[in-house]
């Protein structure tokens, strides 16, 4: 009987601490976004196997272009670390005012295919510091492609790109590594010249 109600009284006690309004509360973390470490931003220059070139990011890769309409000297700037890419392709324009209107519809009609999910496609034009015509596109909302470009001398040379995540990652959340690539990708429109090939 005196163990008992030793027993009952432990219990007691147990019961009475455990259920005290000191004890600290336990609250689920609130949701966060992933820390991602970017690197300085250093550059070399593209191989000279391209009638184009460029100053590129140190930390990408060049890839050939590897997709089923692939055309000569396209190409996948690549990212490893940061599962981004940025594709490149390239056309001759042969001071033919008509292929290089259809150059110019064909990137419209690339970027406007973002248009389901886009919630905003903002368009601008700039010289280059080469002195050459760009058309900038940035697209918000989730889309797999943030920034393109279009890059000419309106004479002989064409140039597009557009930067890519395969990632299911929400772009709120990879808006750091988008516009650290953005910066790469203008430093390339402003690197850009042509190639006699």
């Amino acid at each position: 009987m005196k163990h008992l109600s030793v027993i009952i009284c432990a219990i007691s006690i147990f019961f009475s601490v455990a259920c005290s309004d000191n004890s600290p509360a336990y609250l689920p973390k609130p949701k966060g976004f992933h820390r991602i470490d970017l690197p300085k931003h250093a550059y070399e220059a593209l191989p000279e196997e391209y009638p184009y070139s460029f100053e590129m990011s140190k930390h990408a890769i060049i890839l050939p272009d590897t997709s089923h309409r692939a055309e000569p000297y396209w190409i996948e700037v690549k990212y490893p670390e940061l599962t981004a890419s940025i594709s490149i392709s390239y056309k001759k324009v042969n001071n033919n005012a008509d292929s290089l209107a259809g150059f110019f519809n064909d990137s419209h009609r690339l970027t406007n295919k973002h248009n389901i999910r886009a919630t905003a496609i903002d368009e601008y034009v700039m010289k280059s510091k080469k002195g050459y015509t760009a058309v900038l596109f940035e697209l918000e909302g989730e889309v797999p492609s943030q920034f393109q470009y279009f890059l000419t001398d309106s004479t002989e040379n064409f140039l597009r790109a557009a930067l890519y995540f395969p990632t299911s990652t929400k772009n709120d959340s990879l808006a750091p590594v988008i516009n650290w690539v953005k910066e790469d990708m203008m430093h390339m429109i402003n690197t850009t010249e042509w190639r006699k090939m």
